[in-house]
């Protein structure tokens, strides 16, 4: 099947697989295209953003995303009118106005300073209240149709929560990119910056160190424990302990955006490896020592003002990477939990030829037809899953559309062209902006020391998560935050897509991994099983041999 790759709608569109590595089941597409342009176009609003919103079309299956004008978005203009003109049209239209003097409030009253405080002080327990109720609802004791009922409320559940991930993004990358955006005036790389915002997220290392007091006592106790149930046998305390990690950790899809990953309760050979591999890290003293190599170079009179952007920054980081698994993975997990009941029901009545199949519904289809013989039919839900399986998205093109010609920034209030300048640096250091700096084993490096190990790769992130083991590289298309539940049980990582402020990014610099993120020929040029080394400090994979 020959694929057309037209843009989905006006302007210029860049591909987006930091987050979506692959063809996007319906109810994933419905869910992002339903939860972030809202969410962005709220935080854009009140951060006085001058742009309408990060739109969200689907080509194949692939996510493409587009920063949203706020004038003229559905006709982009091919060429622009003379400086002057703009500026008048800049200064005289009412919502350019309004976002002026917004961003000029967000730059003296910090908004997500209270967003920050607000989420610390209850907001994620709020959230963590609705996922736990949900969790706790027995689905096999469901009727037919309260199943089906309790399947579309998750959902729901998920589109509300998605769509607040998002718009809380804009108080976790809003102090980031001004960061990064104040440092540059000052002659500072972000290569040079990101770094420092390590260890500013105990929700990233928190996993890690729950499992590492749990190793301790399984350590203590002489045991050998094969399974989590036998972990659990060891003690009350190790048992009260497992089960408590499990109820925050284990309905987690930790290991993609989409409903045909997996949450970490079905994968409990992982967790006990993980367990195996947990340690704890102090790195407050490094961090502290960097902090004053970067300051030094600051000019004299800027460094109280670094002091504080950088506070800033660090303080936003725990929402940054507390936000996904709380607002985003954990919702998602629930959904698919709850839509695999329904496959095996509908698998065991020979309507389904497996239960995974249920994730290739749309959401119009969760419906009492589903039972009744209604369409899609079984044969419909298996092609859907093996056209998404044997799409070829290796050569998808990183940019669909004409070039979008930007204003120069000098047209705008000095307001909004910084906010401009923040928005885009942050897109490009996530990995997001659809252009590639790096090529073959190529890539950001995280970390000081190179690292020598074998290759763990598979045809999806569970199947090389399930055959690890400690001191293995993982080698996948890209990490979500939660993958900090596993994590520690690579000795490196490569990644295929992403930037510096990636989540595979974040969570190498706070595990203390080494990595290499953003290697376009990761997943094409290493072989399952091959000894590599991974040099950060190059930012270089190579293939060394065989196992």
């Amino acid at each position: 099947m020959e694929l057309r790759w037209d843009p989905p709608g006006p302007g210029q569109w860049a591909l987006d697989r930091s987050h979506m590595s692959g063809s996007a089941t319906p109810l994933a597409q419905e869910l992002m295209s339903r939860s972030m342009p809202p969410g962005m176009r709220r935080t854009f609003k009140e951060l006085g953003v001058p742009a309408d919103t990060i739109s969200v079309g689907w080509v194949n299956g692939l996510l493409y995303t587009r920063l949203r004008p706020l004038i003229g978005a559905d006709k982009p203009p091919k060429k622009l009118p003379p400086s002057f003109i703009l500026k008048v049209a800049v200064r005289l239209h009412p919502e350019m106005r309004r976002r002026a003097k917004v961003a000029g409030r967000v730059m003296v009253d910090r908004p997500w300073r209270k967003v920050v405080a607000d989420w610390e002080s209850g907001g994620r327990a709020g959230v963590e209240e609705k996922n736990l109720a949900l969790q706790e609802v027995d689905l096999a004791s469901l009727s037919d149709s309260d199943l089906l009922t309790h399947v579309r409320r998750v959902f729901q559940h998920a589109v509300t929560h998605w769509e607040m991930h998002f718009w809380l993004h804009g108080s976790d990358m809003g102090p980031i990119g001004l960061l990064l955006y104040e440092t540059a005036q000052w002659g500072l790389d972000p290569s040079e910056v990101i770094p420092l915002l390590e260890g500013a997220s105990p929700s990233t290392s928190e996993p890690i160190r729950l499992l590492a007091d749990i190793r301790r006592s399984i350590e203590e106790s002489g045991r050998e424990p094969q399974t989590l149930d036998e972990v659990k046998a060891i003690s009350p305390q190790l048992a009260a302990d497992v089960d408590r990690y499990l109820r925050y950790k284990g309905s987690l899809l930790f290991s993609r955006y989409d409903l045909d990953g997996v949450t970490l309760g079905e994968v409990p050979n992982v967790i006990l490896a993980t367990i195996r591999a947990a340690e704890k890290r102090d790195v407050a003293a490094e961090i502290d020592a960097r902090i004053a190599g970067v300051r030094a170079r600051v000019p004299s009179d800027q460094r109280a003002r670094f002091d504080e952007v950088l506070g800033e920054a660090r303080a936003a980081m725990n929402l940054r990477d507390d936000n996904g698994p709380t607002t985003a993975e954990w919702p998602l997990g629930l959904l698919r939990l709850s839509l695999l009941e329904l496959g095996r029901r509908l698998a065991a009545r020979g309507r389904f030829h497996a239960a995974e199949h249920v994730v290739e519904l749309r959401s119009d289809e969760i419906d009492t037809g589903l039972f009744e013989g209604s369409e899609p039919s079984a044969d419909d839900l298996a092609d859907r899953a093996r056209h998404r399986r044997e799409l070829v998205l290796d050569d998808a093109p990183r940019l669909l559309g004409p070039d979008e010609v930007a204003p120069p920034p000098d047209v705008l209030p000095a307001s909004l062209s910084r906010l401009v300048a923040m928005v885009q640096i942050v897109i490009a250091q996530m990995g997001m902006d659809g252009h590639v700096g790096k090529s073959g084993l190529r890539g950001v490096g995280v970390g000081t020391a190179s690292y020598r190990g074998r290759a763990r790769r598979a045809g999806s992130p569970e199947e090389a998560l399930e055959s690890m083991e400690p001191g293995d590289v993982l080698v996948v298309p890209c990490t979500t935050p939660a993958y900090n539940v596993v994590l520690s049980i690579a000795g490196a990582v490569v990644t295929s897509e992403g930037g510096p402020l990636s989540h595979a990014a974040v969570l190498a610099r706070e595990l203390g991994i080494p990595a290499v993120i953003g290697a376009p020929g990761a997943l094409r040029e290493i072989p399952d099983g091959a000894q590599i080394e991974v040099d950060p400090v190059a930012g270089l994979v190579t293939v060394l041999g065989p196992t």
